[in-house]
């Protein structure tokens, strides 16, 4: 693929649903899973002139196919990506063209309107395919001063132009500098003083060639997360993996599994203690679903009540149990899931988030709405309220001043 300056594409273009009417509003709702596009203009006026040449740009070959090109690696928006709007039929990892896309994908006036219409009333939104759900891209650029500049660049646009844009709506969310925690931490303290109010972080950062989680490595960033109030957000897939079945299995598989990626996740950052060393740190785990919770839950108390402590490789602490942490430190999102607010008193009232996962194929927008109403509706209103947009409120220190029931 070479840039040119056009082409003939040859996909196929997906087709395009009807336009919906607003929904009807039944709670007032933050979501805390959505994903931002990164639109082509994300780096314009904001890499230093030193880097212009190699900045992250949209190319275009002869097929009419689109990427952004960095650090020598083409890298196409994917359309299972980006299909709000669309006949999924076709889904997949083939290239997409922003024009193929619900332009509330990529454009910040017309993410709101999408969320006016789903009845949203405030979003956070993780980064996609350029930056990576973890936002570790930049961070293993080969050149670590070009990647420095995309990094700043890429939390200034989305500071200024996509929760800027509209500060009540949008939860601003940054990504981390992961090349070196001491200096990943002094960007989360700046960052909290200029309105960041999370940083997304991969799951698992060992499979990114990085340290652990319990290798203490990431102790100066967590550090600073957890004295600033700055919530770790951990999204299925963010350090590049997915669990899955066989290796021929349906591609769905993988979709089913995602609640095991967010165990794995959870017992994962639990025995690395840093939730222990770090009292107020708050980790909310994106696209987790919540009906795992409490069995995971028995299956730690289980492991603790066995004398699992008692050896080496169990758990270390003898001030808190394991649940005690889960219920302390972590934060779960529901998608959809009837099951598990039935057991919402096991999980914890003041644990569970909700979102809509826009744009991706399994998002409830534009009906997110009538989704959690099938689900809440026999629930008290306090708790309801508590679930659909009280909790994340507080979690992450925004209040909400629209589309308030």
């Amino acid at each position: 693929m070479t840039p040119t300056d056009g082409g003939t594409r040859t996909q196929n273009v997906p087709r395009r649903l009807p336009e919906p009417e607003p929904r009807k509003v039944h709670y007032t709702v933050i979501s805390v899973d959505d994903h931002v596009v990164e639109p082509p203009t994300t780096f314009e006026g904001r890499i230093p002139a030193a880097f212009m040449d190699r900045a992250p740009r949209i190319v275009e070959d002869a097929d009419g196919e689109q990427a952004w090109l960095y650090d020598g690696e083409l890298l196409p928006n994917m359309s299972v990506h980006a299909t709000v709007g669309f006949d999924i039929t076709n889904a997949g990892f083939d290239p997409q063209r922003f024009d193929q896309m619900r332009q509330g994908c990529w454009d910040i006036h017309e993410r709101v309107r999408d969320m006016d219409v789903n009845g949203i009333a405030a979003s956070l939104c993780f980064p996609s395919k350029l930056a990576g759900f973890g936002g570790y891209r930049f961070s293993m650029s080969r050149d670590a001063e070009l990647g420095r500049a995309a990094f700043e660049a890429y939390n200034d646009w989305h500071l200024e132009d996509w929760a800027g844009a509209y500060p009540d709506r949008i939860i601003p969310c940054q990504i981390p500098w992961l090349r070196d925690p001491a200096e990943g931490a002094e960007y989360i303290r700046r960052n909290a003083e200029r309105g960041f109010r999370a940083v997304t972080f991969p799951d698992n950062p060992e499979h990114l060639g990085l340290p652990s989680v319990h290798s203490g490595h990431w102790d100066p960033l967590l550090r600073a997360c957890a004295e600033t109030g700055t919530v770790v957000c951990l999204h299925v897939g963010s350090a590049s993996f997915i669990l899955g079945a066989a290796s021929d299995a349906p591609l769905d598989t993988r979709t089913v599994l995602f609640p095991l990626n967010s165990s794995v996740a959870l017992v994962d950052w639990l025995y690395s203690m840093i939730p222990v060393r770090f009292p107020t740190l708050k980790i909310m785990l994106a696209e987790s679903g919540i009906g795992w919770v409490p069995s995971m839950l028995d299956r730690l108390r289980f492991c603790v009540d066995q004398n699992h402590a008692g050896y080496a490789g169990g758990w270390a602490s003898n001030e808190f149990t394991p649940t005690e942490i889960v219920q302390r430190n972590f934060w779960f999102s529901s998608l959809e899931d009837p099951s598990g607010f039935e057991q919402r008193h096991r999980i914890g009232v003041d644990r569970i988030l909700v979102e809509s996962d826009y744009p991706h194929p399994d998002s409830t927008w534009p009906d997110t709405q009538e989704v959690l109403h099938r689900q809440l509706r026999d629930i008290d209103r306090d708790e309801v309220d508590r679930i659909t947009y009280r909790n994340a409120a507080e979690l992450f220190r925004f209040p909400v001043s629209g589309l308030l029931t």
